[in-house]
């Protein structure tokens, strides 16, 4: 069954952007991301124009995000406190962001820069997410716990707060500044900024695995909708229908992800994850690269006869 998106201006058929939510919905309710670094691609492959993708990507993040937490807030696996420094700096990193894209689209690079930020952040970030995942998952095979990361240089910078529910005393000028990348994140490139995200909280800050994927999609939920109000009142490039379809899958995707994952081993999911952050930085790379199906195309412009 086809519909029309009016914003995007072409017919997909309903099922598929059910299908799509969902998928991104369930990793969401897994691994505590947002799932737009997965989403955004597929929706430029299937023809939608990234502009488009992008913004309204934002607004289906805010739905699964919203509904994994509640699930977690019922867990008591929320940190609030941590979540609430994160979302100061994702909300000062998301109005950036959306001025640079604006900007960019305004010169007709917005599609050159999105591709670009998948590539980059996603091959560096998937490739340290695999590293450190691997060397976790050897460490648990042979009897011994992976260790939580401590850097003495972040505990040892100012403006100390007491995260009770990560156990954590630490300067909150680390996860605002991973926060305001986040937002950033969220606002170019469409996505919720887990990947980035999680693997901080676990890495740099040092915080427990159980807390780190409620908290995460606490931040995201807030910037993402954010992001989503902005991009529809500076650019107009939010899709209604569009982000409705992808909304109502993953909704129902996050539960079934929340219900899952706690069944999987820790050190099982990082792998996975990072394995799917390096696939879609390698897809976006290839398309980057690759000879264009057509190589020169006609459009009109206006302005002067």
């Amino acid at each position: 069954m086809n519909i029309y998106l009016p914003i995007a201006e072409i017919s997909v058929n309903a099922f598929l952007l059910l299908g799509l939510g969902g998928g991104v919905g369930f990793l969401s309710g897994v691994f505590g991301v947002g799932g737009g670094f997965l989403m955004t691609p597929l929706l430029i492959f299937i023809g939608i124009p990234p502009a488009v993708a992008v913004a309204t990507e934002a607004n289906q993040i805010v739905a699964s995000s919203f509904s994994g937490v509640l699930a977690h807030w019922r867990r008591r696996t929320v940190d609030f406190k941590m979540g609430l420094v994160l979302l100061a700096g994702g909300l000062v990193g998301s109005a950036v962001g959306v001025q640079i894209f604006a900007y960019l689209r305004e010169l007709g690079q917005v599609e050159l820069l999105v591709s670009l930020s998948y590539v980059v952040f996603l091959g560096i970030v998937g490739a340290m997410m695999f590293i450190e995942s691997i060397r976790a998952l050897l460490q648990t095979k042979i009897g011994r716990p992976a260790p939580r990361r401590r850097h003495h240089w972040v505990h040892g910078l100012p403006f100390k707060m007491r995260f009770r529910a990560s156990n954590l005393y630490i300067s909150a000028i680390p996860p605002f500044l991973v926060g305001v990348l986040v937002g950033v994140l969220a606002a170019i490139m469409g996505v919720g900024g887990g990947f980035i995200m999680v693997p901080a909280m676990i890495y740099l800050l040092g915080m427990a695995t159980t807390v780190v994927v409620g908290t995460s999609l606490f931040q995201i939920m807030f910037v993402t909708g954010a992001t989503t109000l902005m991009h529809a009142m500076l650019n107009q490039t939010v899709d209604g229908i569009l982000a409705v379809l992808l909304l109502l899958g993953g909704v129902v995707g996050a539960q079934i992800g929340v219900r899952i994952g706690p069944k999987l081993k820790a050190e099982q999911l990082r792998v996975l994850l990072a394995l799917l952050v390096m696939v879609v930085g390698a897809k976006m790379g290839y398309d980057l690269v690759r000879t264009p199906d057509e190589l020169f195309t006609m459009a009109w412009r206006g302005g002067g006869h």
